[in-house]
């Protein structure tokens, strides 16, 4: 994964010797992203840039890719895990120019350049966001995948000119309006449409109905997901919080980890142990149900801790790297940017990680409370729908701020469509099943029943209590009530509902100031979860403008030793 940087339609009046060094500088405040290298393609009409994190190829693969005739320029930041298949299909009509899995996006292309984009994007397994300039007919095309896993925003400057970029903070002071690309869409400059090229089947919930599928085959569809995700060239590792989701990929990793994907498992792996991190305060629950479950796939597992006041002291960088002020985020990605510090330090580029699960499966203990099917499968909809401004979000820029890839196969395209098709009755949460009980089902035998089985911890929750009572009573020390009762005026949009949020509000200005910004970041509570339906549910969640998973009354229990 790496960062994109692009400008587009300079009406050939630009001039370049200015611009060129200008997008450079803006491209360079996302290097985090792209440590290894950087590359820059000109153009009288548009200029790309990219910050390259090198995973597959390294020694080739460079960025923007061009096509052998130079008329086709790609910027893209992602993984396309069935690239193989296309460059085998489409070599005998367009010359691959490097090794790279992202080339085929330029291949495909060429290959029906006036077909509609969401043809051959929906064919694309992966993730990613991309600039593809066509010089022949001065288009470019600007997409992002399926879930918004990769992020990208863009905006207009005072010339009118298109920018996009990777992250807000390249472009917030340039452009006069900023705003995150939607996932699913691709931009079309030649036509001036928006279009969704993302439509499966799943999202009515009268297209599921009455549709059961088998734990085989949703254990059987997930392996094949994580199979497809390990596909890479550098030391990789699996982020395990010792709970269901993070243990689940954990497990499957390790069943595929002395085989490399990339040729097919014909070959040793060159890192064929599979290596797992964790992070927590001292005593915290994940930090002891992570070593069971390392203990159980045989990981070399990692273990850290870290203190409230690190913890305390990483918010300012935290929420300018992760780009938003909600509570939930900000408490998770804390933790998450620390670790990801840590095993950059050990040299690894790439983790699997379990984001995604609770979306699918109804995981987050509120759907205990859900009435019906229904009600049930549309709750998950609109969770996958806002997933990009929260999990997705948090996990790509708090580990992408050190340089380190995080890959979820939950959001496997072929894996979404086999958990979005099953009937939601069969992910409800009742008659004494505990939420997920479809997943727990899928992987027995394969998990100890300590994790199998273990309740729902929300990360910011398993990091240890004390990380988010410590972010409350920190919030009372530095803003006061008299801030609090005001903050409507100081913060008319969004404004903070409680002392933690106004704090992280006042941080994200520093960097953010605009209120284009602002307006970027989900609206309403700070709870991810908070939609009309899914609240009243719960009249006490719903009153409560703390998002923990603790504040579900009668559901949560307390943390059982492991």
């Amino acid at each position: 994964m790496c960062s994109i940087l692009s400008v587009i339609d300079l009406r050939d009046r630009a001039d370049l010797s200015i611009l060129r060094p200008s997008a450079i500088a803006l491209s360079a405040l996302q290097r985090h992203r792209g440590p290894d290298w950087s590359g820059v393609y000109e153009h009288p009409n548009a200029l790309l840039v990219h910050e390259r994190l090198s995973i597959v190829d390294p020694a080739g693969g460079a960025q923007p890719l061009l096509s052998k005739d130079r008329q086709l320029a790609l910027a893209v930041n992602g993984e396309i895990y069935n690239h193989s298949e296309f460059r085998t299909a489409l070599e005998s009509t367009y010359a691959f120019q490097s090794g790279s899995d992202c080339e085929v996006i330029n291949a495909l292309y060429a290959s029906a350049p006036d077909a509609a984009p969401a043809d051959w994007l929906k064919r694309l397994n992966g993730m990613f966001a991309f600039v593809l300039w066509d010089a022949t007919r001065k288009r470019a095309l600007i997409a992002r995948d399926h879930m918004g896993i990769c992020p990208l925003y863009w905006g207009h400057d005072v010339e009118g000119r298109l920018w996009v970029a990777s992250e807000m903070k390249a472009i917030a002071r340039l452009c006069v309006d900023v705003s995150q690309f939607p996932p699913g869409h691709v931009f079309d400059t030649e036509t001036g449409e928006l279009t969704a090229w993302y439509a499966p089947t799943w999202r009515a919930h009268a297209d599921v109905v009455g549709h059961q599928v088998s734990p085989e085959v949703i254990r059987e569809a997930l392996e094949s997901a994580v199979h497809r995700q390990m596909m890479g060239d550098v030391p990789y590792g699996v982020l395990l919080s010792g709970g269901l989701d993070s243990s689940i990929i954990a497990a499957c990793a390790a069943r595929f980890a002395r085989k490399r994907v990339e040729d097919g498992d014909n070959s040793e792996a060159w890192w064929p142990r599979v290596h797992s991190f964790a992070i927590g305060l001292e005593g915290s629950p994940d930090l002891a149900a992570a070593e069971v479950a390392a203990r159980a796939i045989d990981s070399v597992h990692h273990g850290f801790t870290f203190t409230l006041e690190e913890g305390l002291d990483a918010l300012p960088d935290v929420i300018r790297h992760i780009e938003t002020f909600d509570v939930t985020t900000v408490r998770a990605s804390t933790p998450m940017f620390l670790l990801a510090r840590r095993i950059k330090s050990m040299g690894v580029k790439m983790v699997l990680s379990g984001e995604g699960s609770d979306e699918l499966f109804g995981g987050y203990l509120y759907f205990h409370k859900a009435p019906d099917a229904q009600s049930f499968h549309e709750e998950l909809v609109r969770k996958l729908d806002a997933l990009h401004q929260f999990d997705c979000l948090r996990a790509n820029k708090s580990m992408m701020a050190w340089g380190v890839e995080p890959r979820v196969p939950f959001l496997d395209p072929t894996f979404m469509d086999v958990a979005m098709g099953i009937d939601a009755t069969q992910k409800m949460v009742r008659n004494g099943r505990i939420e997920k009980h479809i997943l727990r089902e899928a992987f027995k035998g394969v998990l100890p029943d300590e994790i199998l089985w273990r309740q729902k911890e929300q990360f910011s929750d398993g990091v240890g209590y004390g990380w988010i009572d410590g972010l409350k009573a920190h919030a009372e020390t530095v803003v006061s009530a008299v801030q609090l009762a005001s903050a409507a005026i100081r913060f008319p949009l969004n404004t903070p509902a409680s002392k933690e949020a106004y704090l992280y509000r006042t941080i994200f200005e520093q960097s953010f100031a605009s209120a284009a910004c602002a307006a970027t970041v989900p609206s309403g509570k700070s709870i991810a979860c908070s939609s009309p339906a899914a609240l009243a549910w719960d009249a006490a969640f719903a009153n409560s403008a703390d998002p923990s998973g603790r504040a579900v009354s009668g559901v949560h229990n307390a943390p059982v030793t492991v």
